[in-house]
């Protein structure tokens, strides 16, 4: 069972969303209303690979130490044959 997050979709101009853990299967489809209070709701993605993307591109080079990369052996990003064009 995965713990997604949800929130409330405000039906009213200056309502504030209110936010939710519920544990579904992953073969689940994401809920649509709050079993609790029948509210609409979004689930919110968080986490997983996309959020550290930026640091695996040339504009934005992985840390180094003395001008060795500090995230793999090779030199560049991915190793030592390189990530190919950005």
């Amino acid at each position: 069972m995965a713990t997604y997050l949800y929130e409330t979709i405000p039906g009213r101009d200056g309502e504030e969303p209110r936010q939710f853990e519920a544990k579904q299967s992953m073969k689940d489809a994401p809920l649509t209303h709050d079993p609790a209070t029948g509210e609409r709701v979004r689930r919110i993605v968080r986490g997983g690979f996309g959020i550290n993307t930026r640091r695996w591109t040339r504009s934005t080079p992985a840390p180094t130490s003395r001008g060795v990369n500090t995230q793999s052996s090779g030199g560049t990003c991915c190793g030592t044959g390189g990530c190919g064009p950005h």
